[in-house]
């Protein structure tokens, strides 16, 4: 094997191995509890979407318990069914009054329970689980609603996802779900058609409990792009091969 081929292998070869890293990286970063809101306007309402992956090797997950804010509750909460699991939303005190709207809030939902009915809907490795809610009003813009969430498992075990990363400071291990509320959309926002009664916390839609997680999605973009470089490796082979047999 002449000098540039092999240096072209050695540079191709780093490169697959960097494209790998990334995709351990991100398959890492990605497999926490996370909040994806649909509208982060202050003042409106939005649809806010729990994914929760299963981590443990051994163990299956059956709830989710996601806490809401007390000091900018949200006065509507409305919880999406999932076939299989029983979703509740708990009403209580606040821990002190609170004025939202120019009225004084004393009680409101603070948090949502989502329990697999059967452990035919459990969600188990490399599966995950989307649960959602429809909550308003969000409160003013700029506001960090973080909405600390527990998992729990078959084996009794539960991850607090509770952490809150400070600035300058790496993620923590175990990050609350979280976003920051933006400017307001409408000045006369009004709950989503979608949205179900909390009383009622209906609408039945099933979501498969056997998606693949998030943390493919990663792998497989991180895969592809090393798809690409093993490509690019052996058509550089190709053309040496050719070169070679040209000149004698």
């Amino acid at each position: 094997m002449n000098t540039s081929l092999r240096r072209t292998l050695t540079t191709l070869a780093t490169a697959a191995t960097t494209a790998a890293m990334i995709a351990a990286g991100a398959a890492a970063a990605s497999a926490h509890v996370t909040v994806d809101p649909d509208d982060t306007g202050a003042n409106g309402y939005s649809h806010l979407t729990f994914n929760m992956p299963n981590e443990s090797a051994t163990a299956k997950t059956n709830k989710l318990e996601v806490k809401l804010p007390t000091d900018t509750p949200f006065t509507s909460v409305s919880a999406k069914q999932i076939d299989g699991w029983t979703a509740q939303v708990i009403t209580s005190d606040l821990p002190k009054p609170v004025t939202v709207g120019g009225s004084t809030v004393t009680k409101a939902p603070t948090s949502v329970v989502w329990t697999a009915n059967d452990a035919a809907h459990e969600i188990g490795q490399n599966q995950y689980q989307t649960f959602s809610i429809s909550v308003g009003r969000l409160p003013a813009a700029g506001t960090k609603v973080v909405l600390p969430a527990a998992q729990t498992y078959t084996d009794g075990t539960v991850v607090n996802w509770n952490e809150t990363a400070q600035e300058g400071q790496p993620e923590p291990k175990h990050p609350a779900p979280s976003f920051t509320t933006t400017a307001a959309d409408d000045a006369t926002a009004t709950p989503s058609s979608s949205a179900t009664p909390v009383a009622q916390q209906a609408a039945n839609s099933a979501t498969p409990a056997s998606q693949t997680s998030d943390a493919t999605g990663a792998w497989g973009i991180a895969l592809g792009a090393l798809g690409a470089v093993l490509g690019a490796a052996a058509l550089a082979v190709a053309l040496i091969g050719r070169r070679k047999a040209s000149t004698r």
